[in-house]
């Protein structure tokens, strides 16, 4: 997610996130932006610009679902990118 995308999703969630990115229950946007942070701040794109994007991608972290199947701990993660 390149940050021309991340600026346009961050003006979204601004307007459609309460705890989550849609409200105050977990959706399939949620699902979706996990992986995509995670992506972005492997890529090293600067996330501070994405205050939104970066309170729901931790709120969702700390759910233990999320951390189960959180990238990093996929099997076929390379090791130095294991959690």
């Amino acid at each position: 997610m390149g940050p021309d995308l991340q600026g346009s999703l961050e003006h979204i969630l601004k307007q459609t996130a309460g705890k989550y990115c849609v409200g105050d229950e977990v959706s399939m946007a949620d699902i979706y932006l996990v992986p995509q942070v995670y992506t972005a701040e492997r890529f090293k794109v600067d996330m501070s610009q994405f205050p939104t994007i970066r309170r729901l991608n931790q709120t969702l972290i700390e759910i233990d679902a999320f951390k189960a199947t959180h990238p990093s701990r996929q099997p076929d993660t390379p090791d130095d990118l294991r959690a």
